[in-house]
């Protein structure tokens, strides 16, 4: 109503109920008026979220009112309130751009938390998420006298960027939004814990009385909610709002984390900082090693970072494996529009050639395009009409080179069926750059009886092309994320046109356990990139599609290939 803005009655008050035996007695409750405190608007208090300490205060936030107020729950008696006050922050992402650039500034934001708890009984803890004209992407512990003992300004949000879970398409609004919290000791050390809703993370810190220190970033369901701490079993379990089961996509669920002394199971990939800010990523596609560094790979975005196409530089020597670098695709020396780049590989001359999948819908064309080493759009190259004839969004999925010189050869792996193929065949279509011509072979899809079977990456290396399938689905539902082989010997491409040759294929590593691994039994969908490095370490990453319906989790881990050229 409104547009959301208050007053809007009812008020809302706050109930004290007594507990017999766990039971809420009704006869008992003490009602709190909660009006006149505030300065937003006094009349309509709008209680959010509450919490109580070892002495029956209970703690109240008023978020849209950016207010905190204490309540004596045996005399039902505001004993105190305070505002939140507000918060000026200094490179934050504004805009849903479809880029990610932490060079932006808000001032005065009210912090308008949502949960809060209490630090024992003298200091408070809050989410500021924001609901109404707030919102300042942090926590703040106070005083109970509303005094800031610290505010985690922007540190929490960059943290997140740096594991590419920043939520571009909440930049302009409130960002990561910190909602749920829970507060617990474990043993004897007292640890909090904030929840992110658009960032799909739980925040792990540790509290050290100032200072709080910042133990990991869990990976979460879609919009953690709420989060309950079970100490006695070195345990906390986290809720999540969001249910895309219509959609097929990650159903509302419970995660439970364990505190143990062991590596940590996550994050697998993180970015570096340039001049102090960090690298914003995701949405990894696809994926080739570098020809003269062991453990170098570049990683490609795809179309949801349309703004900002993307070449990042990754040590896979390191663990986690660190984007260290990144190389921003331009044409005509700004963002190169109308790409979804969905694969890379190697041009031989310090550059990269790329493969961009197209979509007639959004008037984005399938092509081919090579970059020098600083970017640069140098070519590009267009799709034979004859073959954009059967065309669909399912596109060119990668591209990998075979031979040198006037024999080399770029081979790209289409997605899924086009109009033109014959069922259960997808092209892999060949282009030799020195006569411009183009070629094709069918590949045979494995069948599926629920979801689609598609192809995600291609790569060569020794004498086979290395291609990934799979289904686009997730769970307990996935059964198949494989990774297939086809000897470059048969790889003999008749022209378009005329009738394409059938390749065989050989199975050479299933990820399903790989991927359960990652996640301790949860198989995430888009295997999207697979390479070898120089020394022929073999490597995969998953793409989080923006965390947009996503978990946001990137899944980058090495590969053990038994069948090996």
């Amino acid at each position: 109503m409104n547009d959301g803005a208050i007053p809007q009655l009812p008020a809302g008050e706050l109930l004290i109920l007594s507990l017999n035996d766990g039971t809420p007695a009704c006869d008992s409750i003490k009602r709190v008026d909660l009006t006149g405190l505030a300065t937003v608007a006094p009349e309509d208090p709008e209680p959010e979220f509450v919490n109580i300490n070892a002495d029956g205060e209970i703690a109240v936030t008023l978020q849209e009112n950016n207010h905190i107020v204490i309540v004596d729950s045996t005399t039902a008696r505001v004993t105190g309130h305070f505002t939140a006050g507000t918060v000026d922050l200094d490179g934050v992402d504004t805009r849903s751009d479809g880029a990610l650039e932490f060079t932006g500034r808000i001032d005065g934001v009210p912090r308008e938390p949502d949960s809060v708890k209490w630090l024992g009984t003298d200091r408070l803890v809050v989410a500021n998420e924001g609901d109404y004209k707030g919102g300042s992407r942090g926590f703040t512990i106070f005083d109970r006298s509303g005094k800031v003992l610290y505010d985690a300004g922007t540190s929490l949000e960059r943290e997140v960027a740096r594991l590419g879970h920043f939520p571009d398409k909440r930049a302009k609004s409130k960002g990561i939004e910190p909602e749920g919290m829970e507060a617990a000791e474990f043993g004897d050390q007292q640890y909090f814990f904030v929840l992110l809703e658009r960032a799909s993370l739980m925040a792990v810190y540790k509290d050290t009385g100032s200072e709080p220190e910042l133990v990991q970033l869990l990976p979460s369901g879609i919009s953690p909610e709420g989060a309950v701490a079970i100490p006695a079993r070195n345990l906390i379990a986290s809720a999540h709002e969001v249910d895309l089961g219509e959609d097929g996509g990650a159903r509302s669920h419970v995660m439970i984390y364990e505190l143990a002394e062991a590596e940590k199971a996550y994050p697998t990939i993180v970015s570096n900082d340039v001049d102090g800010t960090p690298i914003g990523w995701g949405a990894l596609s696809g994926l080739v090693g570098d020809a003269e560094k062991d453990g170098i790979l570049y990683a490609v975005s795809d179309s949801f970072y349309g703004m900002q196409p993307s070449i990042f530089t990754i040590d896979a020597s390191r663990k986690p494996a660190e984007i260290t670098g990144v190389t921003r695709i331009t044409r005509g020396g700004q963002p190169a529009q109308k790409l979804d780049i969905e694969g890379i590989a190697l041009d031989g001359k310090g550059g990269f050639w790329l493969a961009s999948e197209g979509d007639s819908a959004k008037f984005v064309g399938h092509g081919i395009y090579n970059v020098n080493a600083k970017g640069e759009i140098k070519s590009e190259i267009a799709l034979p009409v004859e073959l954009l004839a059967g065309q669909t969004r399912f596109g060119l999925e990668g591209i990998t080179t075979i031979g040198e010189g006037d024999e080399l050869t770029l081979w790209m792996a289409v997605q899924r069926e086009w109009k033109d193929d014959e069922k259960g065949t997808v092209k892999l279509l060949s282009y030799k750059p020195s006569s411009k011509e183009w070629g094709a072979v069918r590949y045979p899809l494995e069948k599926t009886e629920e979801g689609w079977v598609g192809l995600s990456e291609i790569t060569a290396h020794g004498d086979h092309v290395y291609i990934i399938e799979r289904d686009n689905l997730i769970g307990d539902k996935a059964k198949l994320k494989k990774l297939y082989r086809v000897a470059i010997a048969d790889l003999k491409p008749a022209k378009l046109g005329e009738a394409l040759p059938l390749v065989a294929k050989e199975e050479v590593h299933d990820f399903i356990p790989d991927l359960k691994s990652a996640t301790n039994g949860y198989v995430v969908d888009k295997l999207e990139g697979f390479a070898f490095d120089k020394s022929g370490k073999a490597f995969a990453v998953t793409d989080n599609d923006g965390v947009d319906d996503s978990s946001g989790e990137t899944l980058f881990f090495p590969v053990t290939i038994n069948v090996i050229n």
